[in-house]
């Protein structure tokens, strides 16, 4: 498959609460030519199994995977529980992405212990439902440098807000390519992220990455946007994170 020119396509937090509307969206993009994209399953929403929530969610993650797209693993919980340092806050805050409400910075204020706790309890819990996840992708895009470890010696990729990387036998190779990413926190990122959006996407380079959440289809022009962008794009060939750590 050319990589020439690629888009790959992600849908954050997709789990029992939005379940029905995630399987909208997915069938909103392949209407929009997008046959294959990433799905973010966060493994245990304030501490319950997805499996345990939703049986049926899985029956739909097998038939995705099955039509050509890929699953990864989002945090575990996506929630914080440990507090963090100021500097850490300031951070998260600029980076949160989405609309979750609290701060989901989940591996923000774990130590190296909790972080593989967190790690291997989502995987397994992924694992046990017959979904492998091959990459991961931290809530809010929350990296330390303790969960960075971790990730380059247990998963094949993770993706970063700014860059893509693929790891293998424990290093850790980077590509540029930033993350386009519609906002729902506030009243100015809901006006003007769709703005920046269009505009960021016809400055792209090889690799699109384009960034989905739940409540993205809730604001009409968080909609055009996403259309409009995907027009563009027709060129570009859709890939998944799977596809680009090969």
């Amino acid at each position: 498959m050319p990589r020439d020119l690629a888009i790959a396509v992600a849908l954050h937090d997709v789990e029992p609460a939005t379940y029905e509307r995630c399987a909208l969206i997915r069938d909103w993009l392949g209407d929009l030519g997008i046959d294959r994209m990433t799905l973010l399953v966060i493994p245990a929403p304030d501490l319950h199994p997805f499996t345990h929530r939703r049986p049926e969610m899985v029956d739909w993650l097998d038939e995705r995977v099955a039509a050509g797209d890929a699953i990864a693993q989002h945090g575990f919980q996506h929630r914080q529980t440990r507090p963090a340092p100021s500097w850490a806050r300031q951070r998260v805050a600029r980076l949160q992405s989405g609309g979750r409400g609290p701060v989901s910075a989940e591996f923000v204020g774990l130590d190296v212990d909790d972080a593989r706790r967190a790690l291997e309890a989502g995987r397994a819990v992924m694992t046990r439902a017959g979904l492998e996840p091959r990459g991961f992708v931290a809530p809010a895009y929350a990296y330390t440098p303790v969960l960075r470890d971790l990730l380059s010696s247990s998963f094949a990729w993770w993706g970063g807000l700014g860059r893509f990387h693929r790891c293998a036998h424990g290093t850790d190779e980077a590509q540029l390519a930033p993350a386009l990413s519609l906002g729902t926190t506030t009243g100015p990122r809901r006006v003007l992220s769709p703005v920046l959006v269009r505009v960021a996407a016809a400055f792209t380079g090889p690799l699109m990455r384009l960034d989905l959440h739940p409540a993205d289809l809730d604001h009409p022009r968080h909609v055009g946007a996403v259309e409009s962008v995907l027009r563009h794009a027709r060129r570009r060939v859709p890939v998944t994170y799977d596809e680009l750590a090969a």
